[in-house]
């Protein structure tokens, strides 16, 4: 599951084993505090005991070795979409899918009068829950505004965000990193980019909190809720960009072409939702899990400090330690025998990065926090056609963050327990009591 809209394909999980193996019950429940708190000794069981274990309470299969993630990110069997769109039949070859904006979704069913979610289930999916060639397509359309080169000329920009957020905060200020610094920070930078104004970021931050959660376990009315008014704002935005461009994303969206091709209305606003959604709430969950990593380890931060030429290495390594985004969704395209278990045609699969991440046939030493570790070949941004288009963008804003935060707060913090969000594919704080001393 992707960072956006909610979508597990009709049919996905009809069937639920009730064992993956042995007759015992699942080794792991996401929900329990103990879990949320800190979910490593379970990945680390399901490793160990059952490295592709079905989890009952989210009626998905989790991957957690690093090897099983890794290959399975390459394995085409592992898709984003239902199968019966996938593949003709268990044996037989994909369809042939018209390359173009016509293919962008299958026929929604038709929709009650009444039904108020009606346009989100007409919406077509994003690019993350999309198979080649339509993925292919999209991405393409969009990837021109986050490679490396044009990501670093945001440098100066974002430098200056971080300075503003912090130059308020006085020596000896008790603050919450997560309001005040973490969140605040992507959210303005990817605001700016989508041309949104900043003013609406708090907005922003409740409508896509509820939607992440959606992702969770336990859903509710509020992640559709929310969905429906990013849908409706963008929508609005969109028309106004279609006017009167500007120089920002949702314009060059609205107008970009590749190979005479474009995105179709609802592809733009699917887009759009899902780069302001992952383009922040995963960024805020690295600058502040990251951060808390970095105090909760003596002498880290002060390392840090000291040896400032080690931040892009210990970037990767909190990239590493503490995954963002902790598990990545797909579907089974056919039955599956993989890594001792056999996976069903049409089951909702679960590859769990922050499992592979720590695992030690991959890592020297996976729980230890090694800041100058290397190589480094973290599953953090996933691996293959799906590795995350917004990479360059969040390394260049958790070194920014980390850069600001040790020359203004050198001696920062903990002045309390953190608290976490509820469960989700993101791992995130929803506050990071610190002081500035």
């Amino acid at each position: 599951m992707s960072p956006g809209l909610r979508r597990i394909p009709p049919g996905v999980n009809d069937v639920h084993p009730t064992d993956p193996v042995s007759g015992a019950a699942s080794l792991v429940d996401p929900s329990l505090p103990a879990f949320i708190a800190d979910p490593h000794p379970w990945y680390a069981r399901l490793r160990r005991e059952a490295p592709v274990h079905f989890v009952a309470a989210e009626g998905l299969w989790w991957v957690t070795r690093y090897t099983d993630v890794a290959r399975a990110l390459g394995d085409p069997r592992f898709g984003k979409e239902a199968p019966a769109r996938a593949i003709a039949a268990p044996e037989g070859p994909p369809p042939t899918e018209p390359d173009g904006p016509a293919a962008a979704s299958p026929a929604p069913a038709p929709a009650k009068a009444d039904d108020p979610y009606a346009r989100l289930r007409d919406l077509p999916a994003h690019m993350l829950d999309r198979d080649p060639p339509a993925h292919t397509r999209m991405r393409s359309l969009v990837a021109g505004a986050f490679t490396p080169r044009v990501v670093e000329r945001l440098r100066p920009r974002i430098e200056e965000i971080a300075r503003d957020l912090l130059q308020d905060a006085p020596n000896a200020h008790r603050a919450d990193l997560i309001d005040e610094f973490a969140f605040p920070l992507p959210a303005i930078v990817i605001a700016e980019l989508l041309g949104v104004p900043a003013a609406d970021r708090n907005r922003f931050r409740r409508w896509s909190a509820d939607i992440v959660r959606d992702l969770g376990p336990e859903t509710s009315e509020a992640g559709p809720a929310a969905n429906l008014a990013l849908l409706d704002y963008f929508t609005d935005l969109c028309a106004e960009r279609r006017a009167r461009p500007r120089q920002d994303l949702i314009s060059e969206l609205l107008a970009a072409e590749a190979h005479g091709d474009r995105l179709s209305a609802g592809e733009v606003l699917s887009t759009c939702i899902l780069l302001l959604i992952a383009g922040h709430e995963t960024t805020a969950s690295l600058i502040g899990t990251g951060t808390l990593t970095l105090l909760r380890h003596p002498g880290a931060w002060q390392r840090l400090a000291v040896e400032p030429d080690l931040l892009p290495a210990a970037v990767e390594e909190l990239l590493r330690y503490e995954s963002p985004v902790q598990r990545f969704y797909r579907v089974a395209q056919t039955d599956i025998d993989f890594a001792g278990a056999h996976i069903p045609r049409g089951a909702g699969i679960f590859l769990v990065f922050a499992a592979a991440n720590r695992d030690a046939e991959a890592f020297p030493e996976p729980d230890r926090l090694a800041l100058d570790r290397s190589p480094n070949p973290h599953l953090a941004f996933g691996r293959g056609i799906h590795y995350c288009l917004g990479a360059p963008l969040a390394r260049l804003e958790m070194a920014v963050a980390l850069s600001a935060l040790l020359r203004h707060a050198p001696r920062l913090r903990l002045a309390g327990d953190p608290e976490w969000n509820p469960p989700s594919v993101i791992r995130s704080l929803r506050s990071l009591p610190v002081t500035f001393e």
